[in-house]
Formats: structure tokens, sequence, C-alpha cells
């Protein structure tokens, strides 16, 4: 029991003025024990954490950068931002933005609010269904959150910033090209701040995601795009990403960054100009991806579930109509551990989201439970 006045107590009351949800895998902890106690043991597919072996290039990349006793720089090396543009170039049809490596992509959606100056009074949109840490970022802000996907519900309010996921977390959905082109000019209008969670680009399915950043004709004013090599190189243990776009609005996080101490270690910073500069692992990584996705995906529709949009990315929206939870449950007596939808917003309280990211020999023995 905390004693009143501890330090932990002290801690869950920031938490609470500050409006902060509990973290929402604490809450799986009942349904993965009851996976757990499964005879065959316990498959989670409930965290998109990456399960297969970090390349051996970005490997080696990482153990011959690791005398490095001097501070890096918070802007990247040379070859990191060599690397970021030419990705970004080639892969964002981005010629010309900015680019800024990050501690990971969480780091930066949780504190892009703060660091952009958002604040008490402020209204920041994110997706009606989403990755929770949009919401937690914005009240780290202090400012107040609105969900929703429709421009036209948001009325004359002002908006500072406004999150988009293409392809979405939990949903897989993709949003085109002309849906983009929309909301950068609804932004404009209103001098609002753009910010596209673009983590999943390179794990197309049935539809091929673009970038924002390529419906911005070249002028990326107000708009920005977040990367990971978490899942598409396996660095989820590195903390790698970077945000691109906009060179004011970079050049002021830059700044920012440069006060808060937010610098990526040098041997990582070798490591992803050596995952930037190779697509033959990404494309493994992706047919591996692929083979696990249709091996759930069947079994989740034998089973009968419908899965939703997830053409693309590392998820599969699952409903049967039924509560999340009662369907997290039944997972958990099949020793499978899955997401609830509620986790992402009052709207997916009717879905699971099962995730891609375990060995095809755990999904198989997931298919075989299911059947």
């Amino acid at each position: 029991m905390l004693r009143r006045g501890s330090p932990a107590e002290g801690n869950r009351a920031l938490r609470k003025s500050e409006g902060l949800p509990d973290f929402p895998w604490d809450l799986l902890e009942p349904a993965k024990a009851k996976a757990a106690a499964h005879p065959g043991g316990l498959i989670d597919l409930s965290i998109g954490t990456p399960v297969d072996s970090v390349p051996e290039l970005i490997q080696r990349a990482l153990a011959q950068t690791t005398n490095t006793p001097g501070y890096p720089l918070t802007m990247g090396s040379v070859a990191l931002r060599e690397a970021m543009r030419a990705w970004v170039e080639s892969h964002c049809d981005a010629p010309g933005a900015g680019v800024l490596p990050s501690i990971g992509s969480k780091e930066l959606v949780a504190w892009l609010p703060t660091l952009l100056g958002v604040g008490p009074g402020d209204t920041v949109v994110i997706p009606e269904i989403g990755y929770p840490t949009y919401e937690v970022g914005v009240r780290l802000a202090g400012a107040t959150p609105v969900r929703s996907d429709s421009l036209t519900a948001l009325g004359p309010q002002p908006v500072k910033l406004i999150w988009v996921n293409s392809p979405s977390n939990p949903t897989g959905r993709v949003l085109p090209p002309a849906h983009l082109r929309k909301v950068v000019d609804w932004a404009r209008e209103r001098g609002t701040v753009v910010a596209s969670d673009e983590c999943y680009l390179t794990l197309p399915w049935t539809e091929t995601p673009v970038s924002i950043l390529s419906v911005c004709d070249g002028d990326y004013t107000g708009v920005l795009a977040l990367h990971s090599l978490s899942k598409r190189s396996n660095l989820a243990g590195y903390r790698a990403g970077f945000v691109a776009g906009d060179p004011a609005l970079v050049g002021e996080l830059l700044a920012v960054r440069k006060h808060a101490g937010m610098i990526m270690p040098a041997p990582v910073q070798a490591a992803m100009v050596a995952a930037l500069g190779d697509e033959s692992h990404v494309d493994e990584q992706r047919a591996r991806y692929a083979a696990r996705r249709e091996i759930l995906f069947g079994a989740l529709e034998k089973a009968g579930f419908t899965v939703d949009h997830s053409e693309a990315g590392l998820y599969l929206w699952a409903t049967r109509g039924k509560d999340c939870w009662e369907e997290a449950d039944w997972f958990a007596s099949h020793g499978i551990l899955v997401s609830a939808g509620s986790f992402y917003g009052p709207s997916g309280q009717r879905h699971v989201r099962v995730a891609l990211t375990v060995t095809t020999e755990q999904a198989s023995e997931a298919a075989d439970r299911l059947a």
C-alpha cells in the first residue's frame, strides 16, 4: 500500500492532474495471466514489438562506432542527414525537406505539441481511432484533444495542430492522396500545423500508402512527417526515428531539442545510416510479415471475425460485434493476448487489434488454437 505523501503517490497525483490515462497495456495484465496459463504457453499478439533479428549490416555499423566519447550532434551527423534526405526524397517524393533525428518516434509523438509551443487553451485534433500517445502528448502540453476524422465537423474553431496517421495504428487504414491534400489545404487556411505519423509507410498490403509530403508540390510549409526504423528494420531497441518536412519548423524543433538534450547516440546514428541505405533487408522483413498476415487473417475469418481496413501496416483490426474486453478474454482462453480496441478511442469498443509481430511458427500455432 502506498503511504500518504510517498513519491509514488505524488507521481500518480501528477499523472492524474495532467489528465493522463493509465498505461493501456497495464490493463491487459489479467488477460495476460490467463493466456499464460494455457498449456501451450502465451502467444502475444498485443504489442507491435519486432521479434526478428536486427540485420547484420546494421549491427556492424553500430559496433564499429562504439568508441565515440564526444557529444554527438542533435541535428545528426553529416552522413545521417544525407541518408535521411536521400530516403525522404526517394520514398516520400520530398526533395528539399528538412530532416531531424528523434530518439524513436514515440518520444517525438509525445513531445511534439510541447516542442511546437502548444499549451493550455489550444486545441489539437487527433484521429477518432488512433495511437494512444497522440492524446498523451496533447495532455502533457496542457492542451485539449479533439477526436475527429471529419474536417467539416470541426467547424470554425481554431486548431493549433492536427494529427493524421496513414497507414493507421491500429486500423491499418490508408488515406488516399486526395484526402491528405485536403488536410493540408484545410490546415494552411487556418494556420494549423499538420503532423503525419508515417511509421508504417513501408508495409503496404492491399493499398499503397503515400507520404503527406508527396502531396505538397515541394512546399512543406506547416507540414511534418514522422518516420520510424523500428518496424522496417527491427530497430525498436535502438530508438531510431526522424521527422521531415517544413525546414523552418524542423529548425525550431532542433533549437528546442538542443536545449533539452534530446540527442540520438552516435552509434545509433551510424546504425541509421546503414539502415536507410539498404532496402534488401526491408524487403525481406516485409515478406515475413506478409506470410504471418496471411496466416492470421485467414484464422480470424474462420473464427467468425471480420477484418476491417488493415490495408497496410502491422495490425489486423478485427471484430465480431462484441465488446472488446469480452473478446480479449476469449482470446486469452486460447492462450493468445490481443489489444482491446478501446485503447485507441471509444469508437474501438467493438474491435480488437491483432499484431503481426510474432514468429511465423507462433502465427501458425495461434491459427491452430483459433481453429
